[in-house]
């Protein structure tokens, strides 16, 4: 299992030392680095990761007040070189805290913390989600869904047997779509990662149905092929 992750801190010397470090944990994809907080929210908002390495003390914005942010939060490491902010971390749930400068042991020992906790809620499963159709909602099973496309304010969820439709927008959805199991490739369209029969250019085919990819997803399309692989 592989672990995604970004990094935030407003100090470009603290990423290089978690890039040197992250490069050696054979199960962690470090997938950005970011010195601007907002920079970060922006780009969380049409990409998804497994878990945030993140500084507590910048400029513009604290490392906790991004997590409040977030509508939907991944595993927090948060970082930092004051002892005090640690028990702000643990309020906030964080996986752990690491203290700078830390050590690749110590980092390793975080990071494979944050491996049980991702392995542990992947057993769990989240099997089914409940979706607005109208006044009402509707369960939908996730192992059923071959995609699902929007179209202006509503989803298309198509199943194995049958569409359902929803008020909703995408990025609405995603924040309650497993991340393991779920890939936005289009403006208009989120795959099921076990339902994909071909990846070509600029198209993913399911279930026989050919499904445009954009281009501004180009990072999501290469990481849908590496998992594959």
């Amino acid at each position: 299992m592989t672990l995604t992750a970004i990094a935030i801190d407003d100090e470009p010397q603290a990423l290089e030392v978690i890039k040197l470090h992250a490069a050696k944990v054979a199960f962690l994809e470090l997938k950005a680095c970011f010195t601007d907080a907002f920079e970060a929210i922006a780009w969380l908002q049409s990409n998804r990761v497994d878990l945030l390495f993140l500084d507590i003390k910048m400029p513009d914005i604290s490392g906790v007040d991004v997590v409040k942010c977030l509508p939907k939060v991944p595993m927090v490491i948060f970082t930092t070189a004051y002892s005090d902010f640690a028990v702000q971390g643990f309020e906030l749930d964080a996986v752990d805290y690491l203290l700078k400068p830390f050590s690749l042991v110590r980092f390793l020992k975080a990071c494979t913390k944050a491996l049980d906790m991702h392995t542990l809620r992947s057993d769990k499963g989240q099997e089914y989600i409940f979706v607005k159709t109208g006044y009402e909602e509707e369960k939908v099973v996730l192992n059923d869904i071959l995609y699902i496309e929007a179209e202006g304010n509503y989803l298309i969820f198509v199943l194995k047997n049958r569409k359902v439709l929803s008020r909703q927008t995408m990025t609405e959805l995603l924040a309650h779509l497993p991340a393991n199991q779920f890939a936005r490739v289009h403006r208009s369209y989120c795959v099921a990662l076990n339902k994909i029969e071909k990846i070509a250019r600029q198209e993913i085919t399911i279930a026989g149905q050919v499904i445009p990819t954009g281009a501004s997803y180009e990072e999501a399309i290469t990481d849908i092929r590496a998992r594959l692989k």
